[in-house]
């Protein structure tokens, strides 16, 4: 072997090793940027589904949960609830939701506004300034009232499906979340895949 053919494996061994080490080098750097891209735990959690076991909720009980950091109802209406609904359709501002369509999932577009009519699951924010409303579920005839939600702040009020009332501050209906019933005695709330 000649002095240039050395030369030459020697060039040829420091140029594919500085290559092998600037790849790995790249990598080292690149690793940690690209996990550093990905969302936290806590924003992770913020955004994932949430379960609500319906089991001990009776019949005119409501739970409150979070989800994605909004709050939500969910309400068991009573058969007595489900009665009053047709009751009020004259007073409310769109009884059909439809001038905010995308307020709720194609499988809450009907006059319970629910996959299944005993459960209401809405968002507990009106949709005026965004307070969140008090539920107030008794009757008083002297007012006009069927039951619904009421937000103090303003005076916006809302049936038992989360529709608004006509001559209020809250342009639109409660929204409805994406939803779905696992089982007969548990919604999971942000993921509605399969929930018609």
């Amino acid at each position: 072997m000649t002095e240039d053919d050395l030369d030459r494996n020697r060039r040829h061994f420091l140029s594919v090793a500085a290559a092998a080490t600037g790849v790995v080098g790249a990598a080292a750097v690149a690793i940690p940027f690209i996990s550093s891209l990905k969302p936290s735990a806590r924003a992770q959690a913020l955004g994932a589904p949430v379960e609500v076991p319906l089991g001990s909720i009776q019949p005119g009980e409501m739970v409150r949960v979070v989800w994605r950091g909004k709050l939500v109802f969910v309400l068991r209406r009573t058969e007595e609830m489900l009665e009053r609904l047709p009751s009020v359709v004259d007073d409310l501002r769109d009884p059909d939701s439809t001038e905010f369509a995308d307020h709720q999932p194609d499988y809450a577009a009907n006059e319970t506004r629910s996959v299944k009519p005993e459960y209401l699951v809405v968002e507990g924010s009106c949709t005026h300034l965004g307070c969140a409303p008090l539920e107030d579920f008794e009757v008083r005839p002297a007012e006009g009232w069927e039951g619904g939600f009421f937000c103090p702040c303003h005076g916006s009020k809302f049936d038992l499906a989360g529709r608004v009332y006509k001559g209020v501050p809250a342009p639109s209906n409660l929204r409805v979340p994406p939803h779905r019933f696992v089982r007969d005695d548990l919604i999971l709330i942000g993921q509605d895949t399969g929930a018609a």
